[in-house]
């Protein structure tokens, strides 16, 4: 299926900062959400799977999250709102954002009619 218009979405990451050392932030993951609620939930099966390794203290900022704060979220997304959440475990922060997006439609190489010389194309062999 190939989509010629721009689709609203939100672009989802996931980072990671070593708060004893003086590097910044790493990007460890991200994610193209096509809903409000696929968005949260990227974030909610991370910290569901993540949570059980926290300390006591990190897991009640996960869990608070996951109960109350995550129908904050939704709510703030639905109103194309970008949003945040963070936990620290032990002199590790990890944050996830989630930001309204426009995905703009890519030729898909498979839909196109590719020009006659493509199929000419022979590989080169090494001697």
């Amino acid at each position: 299926m190939l989509k010629d218009k721009p689709q609203r979405g939100y672009w989802c990451e996931c980072w990671t900062e070593d708060l004893t050392e003086e590097t910044g932030p790493a990007l460890r993951a991200s994610f193209d959400a096509y809903s409000a609620p696929q968005a949260d939930r990227w974030v909610a099966v991370a910290l569901r799977t993540i949570s059980p390794a926290f300390d006591p203290d990190a897991s009640e900022q996960a869990w608070e999250w996951l109960y109350d704060g995550r129908i904050e979220t939704r709510r703030a997304l639905l109103r194309a709102e970008p949003c945040t959440v963070t936990i620290t475990q032990a002199d590790t922060r990890i944050t996830w954002t989630i930001r309204p997006a426009l995905f703009l439609p890519l030729a898909h190489r498979q839909a196109a009619n590719l020009p006659r010389c493509a199929y000419e194309f022979k590989p080169r062999q090494n001697y």
